[in-house]
């Protein structure tokens, strides 16, 4: 059974059983403590714990996942996979144990024929917590399983919570028992190779309390509402029912393997080294390609820097099984094939994806020469200096500054006998890594790092009344104060603090659009809002500073957002989406945005295209934006289902979870049709105008657009007007004229510092000649002494011409300073073979300062009043052999 048949087949099921389908949310996930989803429940993590009402009772989806962690065993064993797929059904409330037991039995065993997956019920083995009776009589009363095929195990294995303070519950997953040639006898509490996990039924029932690890916190009690959360692999179902052996081998992932030992000109199952980075290729070809489709771009940070990782490792991988040339084309191509029957929006997307994959490769294959390079000079200064051990910062540099992974580093620098410091560089890399979490926990949180006391306010008073899309100003109530260390009783004038509404008119930074700004104010205190943010699900937190008088939960403020801020807002954010249809009724459908910022009077726009683009066609852009905006343009907004969104083609940003009902913002009807949480104008025009202000690279395959949009963009155009007028003065021409005009100066110019830089070395030369005739005999040398009042240039120019007219017979040694305490020493190939050094001379002569070549160094910080002294020393120096 094909893997997408497998994945039709289970929605197939639930729905018949009152679940309503929902489409896999994007990987790229907004939770802050995410980068991608990395289970099945993450989308309905809302609903699970309460923080919001469920739109369905019962509900099935079949989500893509992405796991990084333990990247690094990927291809080792049989059961790590980068990307992969969760069949889930969820109850809310709704059905509990019984049930969801039923349905996975059901489903399970029933024959292929009736719509079952028709495995044998003798060979599944279901384990239980230790403590759930419950489940152990429901399991002999639906399936009637013996007790020795019924494991009791403890908490680490069969208990499941979020970690923290909250919903929690036993769990029962179900096993297959792949046979005896797999592994030992004895059920999965012996082998959990021979006998693979394939189902988990999590129940939540309970409340626990603090604690660390997976157990030892005491449970508080029942929830009042249970719930069902279940995930079925989907690839460990495609592995037992393709009859393979791992996940690796499975019809969506072995066509890339098989390819890849076609180029590499390998066989697989041959040599396991071969096999393990064969297996490396596969699932992070297919990861990338899932990544790539969600709208995640390579970068250096977070999301980003995943992508380059895995995309890397597999053009490494081929490089070591012998393949030289680009790969990733011929690679992804085959993923499309294998993932497109699931997800269509691959195919859709893959001219996109593979420009970017591309782009990525050819900096990838730049980077291992650079970085090559890099790594060897600091292996040769390891070796010279005695060491045997390359330091964690020299590691971390090639990492964070030339994206040279740290395997390969490793591995490199193993070939030439050195050691790498890797305590030092992970001590490195976890610094950057939690600076840069705490200030992503900080600005989610709206300035505290801790979100329990926020979580205490929402759990208290519900989400808030939020009234951003129509409204400016609310009268509200201050239900909390937040300081950095928790609750606060009062926030006093000068403190900044975090403040919860009961309702708020601003609107939260989200969807590339910034927060509002504005005031909170009573009869007696006033307060500046500085950020707002939306640290859970549901609730709206500001953080202001107080500017008069004093601030106390339960005070009535009125809460009002700056109007012109919030004017300037939505022309920025509606002249993003006039700037996004525009760029892709240009270039085409592919440039994609992939990510954007917009805040009053300004907005940028990352979108995937290799190569910069040309002012021609940059202006054509602009037209087609400013073009929208003239033919006045209507804006609207509609609800409906996210299936109803994608049918009349409106484009989703990546990295938002959209609930039952999605908001769709038209400008123009078709013509732009984006689903958008931000606020907007009510006609293109109240855009004012839209002026592109640049255009640059932000990685490999992403470039970035900028704009000045509203006041700001017609300030910009004035500016830009105001300098060409003030060109066109100077230089005496009209300004239709002032390109040609320019360019003659240009021309001008460069023939003018020709023939001065002709003159200049004619000076040079006649100087040299000079200054050979001054040269002394010291011990054999001929040496020169001189200064000059130009820069370092001018005094190697000098030095290199001296040397030169000296009889190449005879050693030669010429130094030279400058007026700004520079000094240059020149040798010829006699002096050099005399056994004299100007690196050594030079250190000799600076007290250790400066280097170069044994043929020419120089160096500085040499005072004025001991020029002359310095230069007299140097035939001691050369008596002495420096």
């Amino acid at each position: 059974m094909r893997t997408a048949d497998i994945r039709s087949r289970f929605l197939d099921y639930f729905a018949a059983r009152g679940h309503t389908v929902v489409p896999s949310a994007p990987l790229p996930t907004p939770d802050p403590t995410l980068l991608f989803v990395n289970a099945g429940m993450v989308p309905f993590k809302p609903y699970l714990t309460g923080e919001q009402e469920a739109p369905w009772p019962r509900v099935t989806s079949v989500q893509k996942c992405v796991r990084t962690l333990d990247i690094e065993e990927v291809g080792k064993t049989t059961r790590h996979g980068s990307f992969f797929q969760m069949n889930g059904n969820f109850s809310l409330g709704d059905y509990f144990k019984h049930e969801a037991i039923a349905y996975a039995w059901d489903l399970s065993t029933t024959a292929q024929a009736d719509g079952g997956y028709g495995l044998d019920p003798d060979r599944i083995w279901v384990t239980v917590h230790h403590s759930d009776d419950e489940s152990r009589s429901i399991w002999r009363e639906v399936a009637d399983l013996p007790d020795e095929r019924i494991v009791a195990r403890g908490d680490e294995d069969n208990f499941w919570s979020m970690g923290v303070p909250g919903p929690c519950g036993p769990c029962s997953e179900l096993y297959y028992d792949r046979g005896p040639e797999l592994g030992r006898e004895g059920g999965p509490a012996v082998d959990e190779d021979r006998y693979m996990e394939f189902w988990n039924l999590v129940f939540m029932q309970y409340e626990r309390g603090e604690g660390p690890g997976k157990s030892g916190y005491p449970i508080l009690g029942e929830l009042p509402r249970r719930n069902i959360d279940t995930g079925m692999g989907l690839e460990r179902m495609a592995t037992l029912l393709q009859g393979v052996d791992n996940l690796y081998e499975i019809d969506e992932t072995r066509p890339i393997l098989d390819r890849a030992a076609d180029l590499a000109a390998v066989r697989y199952g041959a040599d396991p080294q071969a096999d393990v980075r064969l297996r490396v290729v596969a699932d992070h070809v297919r990861t990338a390609l899932m990544l790539l489709a969600d709208g995640t771009s390579p970068g250096n940070e977070g999301r980003g820097y995943v992508l380059r990782r895995i995309l890397r490792r597999a053009v490494r991988s081929m490089r070591q099984l012998g393949y030289q040339e680009p790969v990733l084309g011929e690679l992804l191509a085959v993923a499309r094939g294998c993932m497109a029957p699931s997800y269509p929006e691959v195919a859709d997307a893959y001219a996109r994806i593979a420009d970017q994959a591309q782009g990525e490769e050819d900096a990838f294959r730049a980077t291992l020469k650079q970085g090559t390079t890099v790594l060897d000079t600091a292996v040769t200064q390891a070796k010279q200096e005695g060491g045997r051990t390359l330091p964690g910062a020299q590691a971390f540099l090639l990492h964070d500054t030339y994206g040279f992974p740290i395997d390969l580093t490793l591995e490199m620098a193993a070939e030439q006998g050195i050691e790498v410091d890797r305590d030092g560089f992970t001590a490195l890399m976890n610094d950057q890594r939690e600076r840069a979490r705490a200030d992503a926990r900080a600005r989610k949180s709206g300035g505290t790092t801790d979100t329990t006391a926020l979580r205490a306010l929402l759990d208290a008073h519900g989400p808030t009344d939020w009234q951003a899309w129509t409204a400016l100003t609310t009268e509200s109530s201050v239900l909390g104060i937040l300081g950095t260390a928790g609750p606060v009783p009062v926030a006093r004038e000068g403190e900044i603090v975090t403040i919860v509404l009961d309702r708020s008119p601003f609107y939260a930074e989200s969807g590339g659009q910034d927060s509002d700004a504005g005031r909170l104010s009573t009869a007696n205190a006033e307060a500046e809002v500085l950020d707002v943010q939306r640290p859970l699900p549901g609730l709206i937190a500001h953080q202001v500073r107080v500017t008069a008088g004093e601030l106390s939960p339960d005070d009535r403020v009125i809460a009002a957002v700056d109007p012109e801020w919030r004017l300037g807002a939505r022309q920025a954010h509606s002249g993003t989406h006039v700037l996004h249809a525009a760029l892709r009724e240009t270039l085409g459908p592919t440039a994609l945005q992939s990510g954007s910022y917009n805040r009053p009077g300004h907005l940028r726009l990352d979108f995937p295209w290799r190569g910069a683009l040309s002012p021609t066609v940059r202006s054509e852009i602009e037209e087609a934006a400013n073009r929208a905006l003239r033919k006045d343009l209507p804006v609207g907004v509609r609800w409906m289902t996210l299936p109803e969104a994608k049918e009349i083609g409106a484009l989703a940003l990546f990295d938002e979870t959209y609930g039952e009902k999605v908001r769709v913002v038209e400008i123009g009807g078709a013509w732009s049709r984006e689903l958008c949480g931000g606020t907007h104008v009510e006609h293109a025009s109240q855009i004012g105008t839209v002026a592109l202000t640049g255009e640059s690279s932000v990685g490999a395959g992403m470039r970035r657009l900028e704009a000045a949009v509203g006041i700001e963009g017609f300030n910009y155009l004035a500016r830009e007007r105001d300098l060409v007028t003030a060109l066109a003065a100077q230089v005496g021409a009209p300004r239709a004229e002032l390109p040609e005009k320019i360019a003659a100066l240009l021309d001008r110019l460069k023939t003018t510092d020709r023939e001065n830089a002709r003159l200049k070395a004619q000076a040079t030369t006649a100087r040299a000649r000079e200054l050979t005739g001054t040269a002394t005999d010291v011990n054999g040398v001929q040496v020169v002494t001189t200064t000059v009042e130009g820069d370092a240039e001018e005094a190697r120019a000098l030095a290199t011409a001296v040397r030169d007219l000296l009889p190449a017979a005879a050693p030669g040694t010429v130094a030279v300073a400058t007026a700004k305490g520079i000094a240059v020493v020149a040798l010829n190939q006699a002096a050099r073979e005399r056994g004299l050094d100007a690196s050594a001379l030079i250190k000799a002569l600076l007290d250790g300062r400066g280097g170069g070549s044994a043929e020419l160094a120089q160096g500085g910080g040499l005072p004025a009043d001991r020029v002359t002294g310095t230069l007299a020393s140097l035939p001691r120096l050369i008596t002495t052999g420096n």
